[in-house]
């Protein structure tokens, strides 16, 4: 199974982003959700984050929000979502979860982090869990052998970048104040908010919310380790849910050939 480090080290070493969509688990059902995943790795992903649905995400935008719920409606469930990873899980890119802070906690924080190595996820979003309110988690995490992955945000401050020296796989870089979502253009201050990043964390930087274009990602891959894209992926396969999968490959497979393009310009 390749890890998360090996995934970037590898994308660095061909002189590009690493490429990190985002799926719902349960969206459009949760049998595909396996299928999604081969896909995804078969279109060029090297991480690929799949979200857990809860009612209240407060870091999605509308697509993200609509995924959820009807995630919810059709009976998803956690232990339900664990079972499906497990089918699939050493087939694929590594796998990081992304969710809320009240299924990890219904669930039970320990047992979750726990169930979640097990079955093949090797990292753990969790956008509403402040860094230094999350000690709990993050023992959890390391004691399980996951990477906790910190969020940060142009309104991030100093202090906020030194606490998480210690993270593990990647930081994940919120590109804009806000929610998630498509954009027209890629935020000015992604570059600046990279480098902040890296002059207090020595781990690889992906940038995520309102990338939706190849030509989005290339330009944030020209400026961070890895680029992630998840509601403009989400709102293609709600629109062919019958073809969820060839949707989802064609999809990120032009999101990849727009990083290999960066790696092979002179």
């Amino acid at each position: 199974m390749t890890t998360i480090r090996e995934a970037f080290a590898k994308a660095k070493a061909e002189g590009r982003a690493a490429l990190i969509p985002y799926v719902t688990a349960g969206y459009p059902d949760l049998a595909r959700l396996r299928g999604l995943v081969a896909a995804l790795t078969e279109a060029g992903a090297d991480v690929i984050e799949i979200g857990i649905p809860f009612s209240d995400p407060l870091a999605d935008g509308p697509v993200l929000q609509h995924a959820a719920t009807e995630a919810l409606r059709r009976g998803t469930r956690v232990k339900d979502i664990l079972a499906a990873v497990e089918t699939f899980a050493t087939s694929s890119a590594p796998l990081v979860f992304l969710t809320y802070i009240n299924p990890v906690f219904h669930y039970g924080v320990e047992r979750f982090s726990a169930d979640s190595k097990q079955v093949g996820i090797q990292g753990l979003i969790v956008p509403d869990l402040p860094w230094v309110e999350g000690r709990d988690m993050r023992r959890s995490a390391e004691k399980s052998g996951l990477a906790l992955i910190p969020l940060v945000a142009p309104t991030s401050t100093d202090a906020h970048l030194r606490a998480i020296r210690t993270a593990k796989g990647f930081v994940y870089g919120v590109s804009v104040t806000g929610v998630t979502g498509a954009r027209q253009a890629v935020d000015a201050g992604v570059a600046g908010l990279v480098a902040r990043v890296k002059e207090h964390v020595n781990l690889p930087v992906a940038v995520g919310f309102g990338i939706a274009s190849p030509d989005q990602a290339r330009e944030v891959g020209q400026l961070a380790d890895g680029v992630i894209v998840g509601s403009a992926l989400v709102d293609a396969i709600g629109k062919n849910p019958d073809q969820a999968e060839q949707t989802a490959f064609r999809f990120v497979r032009d999101l990849r050939m727009a990083l290999d393009n960066i790696a092979t310009r002179p």
